[in-house]
């Protein structure tokens, strides 16, 4: 796994978060890795990877999030020929791939409940199935796992498995959030703009003017480092004057002609003014249009303005959405197709 991206920060709750993956990196356990979105969990997890025993031997990565419950299975624990539909030959899965490595399990709080049973199996008793087949095979794989839930409040809902959380959590490591490390701001700003003032051929870095250190360090980061990243890169190759960087747009979107929510019988969307939310709610027709005011009608529109607003208010992202309104991730995801907002979250 090779990044372009560095672990870059002085804060003490940053650091002391390294120290511990450090610490723990020592030790054949598993590690789980928690933090909001774009804080740096899959460096981290190579950095667990790299300071072990293990670190000559394969680093393989999983997003459970990026694959179908229907194929999660087969993708961790492989298959044999014709153990189903389109199996022309057997796989191994990523548990074979990492044999005396490290397997890095990202979103892990999407795994189905039959996934993660056989995941507990394969942590504790260190031999996984393939799909299609009744012969063990042994494994030597230490189990890296990161997601952006509150684990343990899962076990209450009934969505996670305890005794696999147990089996995990041997050390957590918890990463704070940009918006509480002090400092880091600026650092990581400067890195990125240098950065990407060599890539585009600036002669020297000129750094930051007042008006963009001062959005920089006064903005709350929901993004964290890699919304960061993005922002400053963006800043630093507009910039088209001489001295200090002085000009920061937080979001790329923001623009006058933002297209509106496509209004069912509308010929084609009208442009909208700038606003906070780049879909608006559907207004309610009035009794007696086309609209129609029976109550499963009226309840349709509603739940569609309620995501919408959700969307908006949570950026867009679905796993925040899903938080907000009490609902799981699969729940938001059907409702989303049903009212077709899914091309809404990009």
């Amino acid at each position: 796994m090779e990044r372009t991206t560095h672990v870059i920060g002085q804060s003490a709750p940053f650091l002391d978060a390294l120290e511990r993956a450090s610490r723990a990196a020592q030790l054949d356990r598993p590690v789980l890795v928690i933090g909001e979105r774009g804080t740096g969990k899959e460096l981290v997890a190579e950095r667990l990877h790299r300071l072990s025993p293990r670190w000559d031997q394969p680093l393989v990565v999983m997003n459970c999030a990026a694959l179908p419950e229907t194929l999660i299975e087969a993708e961790l624990f492989g298959h044999e020929a014709g153990a189903f539909t389109g199996a022309t030959k057997a796989r191994a899965g990523r548990f074979e791939e990492a044999h005396r490595g490290t397997l890095f399990l990202d979103e892990l709080g999407t795994l189905s409940m039959g996934a993660q049973e056989r995941l507990l199996r394969a942590v504790e008793y260190g031999e996984i199935h393939r799909i299609g087949s009744s012969r063990p095979v042994r494994v030597d794989v230490r189990i890296v796992a990161a997601t952006n839930e509150h684990l343990p409040e899962r076990v209450e809902k009934g969505t996670f498995r305890a005794d696999l959380l147990d089996r995990l959590s041997f050390e957590v490591v918890t990463l704070p959030p940009l918006r509480h490390r002090k400092g880091d701001v600026q650092v990581l700003a400067d890195f990125y703009g240098r950065r990407m003032a060599s890539e585009i051929g600036m002669q020297d870095w000129p750094g930051w003017g007042p008006n963009a250190l001062d959005t920089l360090e006064n903005y709350s980061w929901p993004g964290n480092v890699r919304e960061l990243r993005n922002v400053v890169e963006r800043a630093v190759y507009r910039w088209e004057h001489d001295g200090p960087v002085d000009a920061i747009e937080i979001d790329p979107f923001d623009s006058p002609f933002r297209p509106r929510a496509a209004v069912a019988g509308s010929a084609a969307p009208a442009p909208a003014p700038a606003a906070s939310a780049a879909i608006e709610p559907t207004p309610a027709p009035a009794p007696g249009l086309d609209g129609g005011t029976d109550f499963k009608t009226r309840v349709n529109r509603f739940e569609r303005e309620l995501l919408s607003r959700a969307l908006a208010e949570n950026r867009f992202n679905q796993r925040s959405t899903a938080e907000a309104l009490g609902l799981s991730y699969d729940q938001l995801r059907h409702a989303l197709k049903r009212h077709d907002l899914l091309g809404a979250t990009g």
